[in-house]
């Protein structure tokens, strides 16, 4: 049966990205050395999996999406997150924002795209 969900950030930078999620966000790690020397795999912790249509209405507008795939990262105080984040090297582009699903904010990962850190309002499944 399925053990885990694997996930993937491709980076113009993978060695500035390993050590932004070694470092700043303080992820364990083991080493693949098949790969190369300082290839990371990352334990994230928890995690859920949500799966969203592409095209339909929310709170009366329009909206549309094309199919493909995100990574965010959750949070239980999203001040508390950025404030601890902040204090090890992290950037955030523009500052919280309420999303409806919860209260946001995009991360700066080093190397590659910005990713979400949210503090949701939604039931969480991560624990069940």
């Amino acid at each position: 049966m399925i053990t885990a969900v694997h996930a993937l950030i491709y980076s113009e930078d993978a060695e500035a990205t390993r050590t932004f999620l070694r470092d700043v966000l303080q992820w364990p790690s083991v080493e693949d050395p098949s790969s190369g020397a300082g290839w990371l795999i990352f334990r994230t912790g928890p995690g859920e999996l949500g799966v969203h249509p592409t095209v339909g209405m929310w709170e009366g507008l329009e909206y549309s999406h094309p199919p493909g795939h995100r990574i965010a990262l959750m949070c239980d105080d999203l001040s508390v997150t950025m404030g601890e984040l902040a204090g090890r090297g992290a950037a955030f582009t523009g500052g919280p924002e309420d999303m409806g699903f919860g209260v946001g904010v995009m991360l700066q990962l080093p190397g590659a795209e910005d990713i979400l850190l949210y503090e949701p309002r939604h039931p969480t499944a991560y624990g069940l």
